[in-house]
């Protein structure tokens, strides 16, 4: 099954990674109405839409702002480059509870979304200044060597994050010397997504 690659495909079908695809009980299809508000605020802010790791992803200045995903318990907005945003609220959740950066608005209601449009609006247009400025955030000394593709993939990824960080250092390792050693970030891209199944299986990146 190949994750989808238009992001008018996502709402209609999911995102193709997992058996639900273009079915009614597709995560997707849950929320599709808050996911729906959250596009078009992105849309109305002036961000491209495209898509990566098969879900919509929103581009601003050349850099990934933000993407949106859904589970069977909640639907979410991630922002790229979190450590730059000011959160006065303390709104932004960790991806994960391996997650350095608080990064993530979690919904578990359509109509939460609409409700946290002045607050999405600002974190966007936070992320859109850093990213014509060029700014960058701070590294995270643990993910100092990690292939910004990457770690972008498990931020937005839950189930990729979870089986990643149960690997023993090593085999995290083999994983940001395979990625990290393609120069282009396409090809990156293209590792993290022909690695996720051996990952998720628990195995290195050359183990058989």
């Amino acid at each position: 099954m190949a994750m989808i690659t238009d992001a008018d495909d996502y709402f209609l079908k999911g995102c193709g990674r997992c058996a639900r695809f273009a079915t009614p009980d597709c995560s997707v299809q849950r929320w599709v109405g808050g996911l729906k508000h959250l596009r078009r605020i992105c849309l109305d802010m002036g961000l491209q839409e495209t898509v990566k790791w098969g879900h919509p992803t929103y581009i601003h200045a050349g850099r990934n702002i933000a993407l949106f995903g859904a589970l069977r318990g909640d639907f979410r907005l991630s922002f790229m480059n979190a450590g730059l945003l000011t959160d006065k609220d303390g709104l932004l959740e960790p991806a994960g509870p391996n997650s350095a950066t608080p990064a993530v608005l979690r919904f578990t209601d359509a109509a939460q979304a609409a409700g946290m449009e002045p607050a999405i609006r600002d974190f966007l247009r936070q992320l859109m200044d850093h990213a014509e400025a060029g700014t960058k955030p701070p590294k995270a000394e643990t993910r100092a060597e990690m292939p910004e593709e990457l770690a972008e993939a498990l931020d937005s990824d839950p189930e990729l994050a979870e089986a990643f960080h149960a690997l023993t250092p090593g085999r995290q390792k083999s994983y940001v010397f395979a990625i990290g050693q393609a120069k282009q970030s396409a090809t990156r891209i293209a590792r993290i997504a022909k690695f996720r199944d051996r990952i998720l299986a628990g195995k290195g990146a050359m183990e058989r």
